[in-house]
Order: C-alpha cells, then structure tokens, then sequence
C-alpha cells in the first residue's frame, strides 16, 4: 500500500458520506462552492516525478505544478509557460530557456516561500531525477520511471544557470522530441526551497504527501479513495481561477459517476462506459463531449515469464483473441477503432500498411505445440475494478480473454487488484498478462513507443511486457535523433513492423474519449492528451 498517502497529521481523518457532503455543499455560500468532478481513481501519490497513471497526473500535474513550457489547451501545441520564451542551437543541442519573472510559489499552512521562482528550482527538479549524487536521487521510492525509461540521464549533459532567471540544457546528441518532453508532467518544477527545508527536518516523504508548486490549485487533503480536495491559488501568475475550489471525488465505478451527476454531487463525470454515451446524449440534463485522442488499449503480455519468453506463444495468444467482440462488448459502435500498433493511426508515423493479427485458432493451437507449450498451462490476467477510457469494463474484457484461451486449452486465472496496486505489482513484474492503456504525453509517436517498449523502460518497470529488442530500440534512437519528421516516420514503420512480429502486447482499440458535464460547467476543453485541465472553467447559474 501506499503508506506515505496519508491525510495531514493535523487534520482529522475520515470518509465523508455522500449524504453529508451534499449538505456540507448546500450550506456553502453559493460563491465558495466547489467544482467537483467524479473522476476514476486515486492518484499513486503526489511527486508526480514517480508516476505515470493519468489519476496522478491530473492530481498534480494539471492543478499544483507547472512546466517551462505547457501544452496549448485542446492540442498538442507547445507553448510558453514559466519558461517566457526559449532558443534551440542551430545543432539542436542546447536549449536556453528565459524564466517568467516575478512567479510565486504557493503559500501553504506548511509552506510560506520567502523568494519567487528562479533557476535554482529548475536545476534542482531535474537534477534530482539525473544525478545518481543528488542528496534527493534516491529518496524517491520508485525511482523516476519517465526519466529512466526515455534516457534522459544518458541524453542531458549538464543544466547550467546562466542567470538567475535563464537556464541552458546541454545534449549529447539531437533529440527531436525534447521540448515536447519538458511539457509533460514529469518535467514539474519545484521549490527548491521547500525540498530543502524538508531534507533540514528530516521529513523528505512530505514532497509526496504535502505537494507543492506556482500552478492554479492549492493542494489541501487527500482522504484515500475518497477525495482530494483544493483551492485556488490567490498568487497565480495566470491569474486567480474562477472556481474557488476544486474537489476530485474518487468514483471507480462509471455508472455512479453518472449517478453522481445526474444527482448534482458532481458536476463533471469523466470516462463515462462509451456503450452508454447514446443514452447520455439523449439526457437534457447532462452535455456530453468527445474527442479522437491519443489512447490506446492494449495487453502486456509479459515476456519474463515462461513460456511468454517464447515468441510462438505471443503470436498464439494474439491469433486466439477475438478483438473485434472485445471492442464492441467494451466500447460499442463507434466508441474505438481496431489497433494494431502502440499508437493510433491518427498520429504521423503509423504504417497504413500493418495489418492485425487476424483470428485463427486452428493455427494458435499448432504455434502452441510447435514452442512444446501443452494443455492445461497456467497463466495469470490481471486487470482492475471499475473503469477507465481504456478498459471501460475490465471484469468482461478479462472475462472474455481467459474464455479464448481456453480454447487453446491454456487455464487463465483472473485477479483483480485497485488501480495502484495493480500498477506497482506490474512494474515489478508479477503478472502474466495484464490489461493497461496508455495516453499520449506530448504529440510524438516517440512517446508512445520509448516509455513503454524500450529496454529501458524495461528497466525501469515501464515496459510492462519485459521486452527488450536491441534492432528496436536501435531504431527508436536513431528516429529521435534526427529533426526531419519524413524520415522518423520511416524508423517507426520499421520498428512498428518488429513490435508486430514480436507481438509483446496484444493492441486492443483505440479508443475516443468522453466527458459527461452539467450545463452549468463552462470552459472545459478535451485535451487529445488525455488529461483534465480545469483553471479556465466556471460554473453557470
């Protein structure tokens, strides 16, 4: 369990009900209400340097902290944010950033700054994720997944403070990608200030529990799979939010995050069971809002484990999955398309040539015999409770996966575990087969690709499959480091031709995202990253 994910001592523990706090909510002066949005999970924690689920991300990354440079809202656009503007050498290998003047960090009850934002705070968040030496590099529990898994360590020669207010970022070699990376979350900045006064008290796991930063949203409490409560930072450099607070109520099921809704607990439901978005459509109540965004499901399938380690069985259990009952029974008519790579179609680099792994079982059972692989072999599907966009139903998706293979006479054992758990379990490696998704980070088929199926991210516990391929990951390389998009494209489809060789996943769907809000909710946009942004709404009368 998470142990460090506790409420402030301070503060008194508990899980209100519903009931309750619909009370609570109506006694409020209607100015101070809350925006609160049902949303599917709870966050791994709060140094979102250590994590990578998209719960964490909206946690931290879209409402405490904030990056050099941001995503325009609704796009992939790379746009300033507390870097006020940037130069890229003639080579690609320096990066110079201008800092924005004058940015305050957040004044807390456990926190009051004593300077505003300045390079030492952009050197330290990223030191402490690259230089093993850093009195902070190993008091991270999980390490740093995105940094480990996209090499940075091996890609940044050296951060240099030019001035109080200009950092450069030196790189071995071109990476293409770079400036789209520094706008993930990851790429957070802190208070260098704070870190250290937490180091001088002894107290390090506070970064965890107690975040701090300059975003939008003040973190207040986390009641563990109930809520994460917060409030607008007075002090934005953006200009103060519009909702004074903003409540992230822990719903895993998509039918009570509906019923929530429609009962006015909650004002935005996300991921809604895309089977039900017909429905929801026809509600007056409710607006519905959609987006083709960079999702997609798949199963990892781990190559660790024997006979898994054996690519005959891959193809196998990819040649014995009825995908196409699977979309239809998870998403409906419309709500994704087929997938046959790590990432869709809709992105620059996919291959319109690559063709799914059709359903064959006649020739599965030969590949099963041909790797010696006989009746009766056991293997673990882990999967989660409630849903999210990419397994909208989790309990049918593995239901229907252990009944196709059966057919080949392999025994699958389903076991379900909360969100946090089955991810921390599945780095380490522990599954078999296990249903995951991924959303989009930056716009970059790269991101799809590094993060998830390269060795190291092998390493690291990203790569979910174990699968380390030298003539792939060489590939991947040599597309990041070059600036011309038209011959990336040309390493990805060579790669995206290996990954469907060696079949270490097995692609789902790619699925469109949906948002369920009150009319009352205006200044929502669907960001095709996957992420949910709320500084820019207010809620109508």
């Amino acid at each position: 369990m998470l142990r460090w994910l506790q409420p402030h001592p301070e503060r008194r523990p508990g899980r209100p009900t519903w009931a309750a706090l619909a009370l609570l909510l109506a006694a409020a002066p209607a100015l101070a209400r809350p925006l609160v949005v049902c949303t599917e999970g709870s966050p791994e924690g709060f140094d979102i340097t250590q994590y990578t689920a998209a719960t964490t991300a909206d946690a931290t990354a879209e409402t405490v902290y904030e990056r050099l440079v941001q995503f325009a809202p609704g796009s992939t656009k790379v746009i300033p944010a507390l870097a006020q503007s940037w130069d890229i050498s003639a080579d690609g290998l320096a990066y110079t950033f201008h800092l924005r003047p004058g940015v305050k960090f957040q004044r807390t009850d456990y926190f009051t700054p004593s300077r505003t934002f300045n390079a030492d705070d952009v050197l330290w968040s990223f030191q402490r994720q690259l230089d093993p030496a850093h009195p902070w590099n190993r008091l991270a529990p999980r390490g740093f997944p995105y940094a480990q898994s996209m090499g940075l360590p091996g890609l940044i020669e050296r951060i240099d403070k030019l001035d109080a207010l200009t950092v450069r970022f030196t790189l071995r070699h071109p990476e293409a990608p770079f400036l789209a990376d520094l706008a993930m979350g990851f790429a957070s900045i802190y208070s260098a200030e704070y870190a250290d006064l937490l180091l001088a008290a002894g107290k390090p796991e506070q970064l965890n529990n107690l975040p701090l930063g300059t975003g939008p949203f003040v973190f207040q409490r986390y009641q563990k799979d109930a809520q994460v409560r917060f409030a607008a930072n007075p002090d934005y450099w953006g200009g103060t939010p519009k909702i004074e607070r903003l409540l992230l109520a822990i719903t895993p099921d998509p039918s009570v995050r509906i019923q929530k809704l429609r009962a006015g607990d909650c004002q935005v439901a996300v991921y809604p069971r895309p089977t039900d978005i017909p429905e929801l459509r026809g509600d007056p109540r409710l607006k519905v809002e959609e987006l083709d965004s960079l999702l997609v499901a798949y199963v990892a399938i781990n190559t660790r484990h024997k006979p898994l380690d054996d690519v005959r069985v891959r193809q196998a259990i990819n040649l014995a999955f009825d995908r196409d009952a699977y979309r239809k029974a998870q998403f409906g008519e419309g709500g994704a398309s087929p997938a046959v790579a790590p990432y869709p179609p809709t992105l620059w680099g996919s291959d319109p040539d690559l063709k799914g792994w059709p359903r064959d079982l006649e020739r599965a059972r030969q590949l099963l015999a041909e790797a010696g692989v006989q009746p009766g072999q056991k293997l673990s599907i882990w999967t989660r409770p409630g849903g999210g966009p990419t397994n909208p139903n989790p309990g049918i998706g593995a239901q229907m996966l252990q009944n196709d293979l059966g057919r080949l006479g392999i025994r699958a054992d389903i076991r379900v575990y909360e969100w946090g758990e089955l991810i921390r379990r599945a780095k380490h490696g522990e599954h078999d087969l296990v249903f995951m998704g991924w959303v989009g980070d930056n716009g970059d088929p790269d991101n799809f690709l590094t993060p998830n199926l390269s060795c190291a991210a092998a390493q690291s516990g990203e790569n979910m499959a174990g699968w380390c391929n030298a003539q792939f990951d060489d590939l991947l390389r040599q597309a990041r480091a070059t600036t011309d998009q038209d011959a990336r494209a040309a390493l990805y489809r060579q790669a995206l031709a290996i990954f469907q060789r060696e079949a270490p996943w097995i692609a789902l769907a790619y699925p469109k995202q949906f948002v369920v809000l009150s009319p009352r909710v205006k200044g929502f946009t669907l960001s095709p990253l996957g992420s949910n942004n709320f500084t820019h709404v207010e809620l109508g009368p």
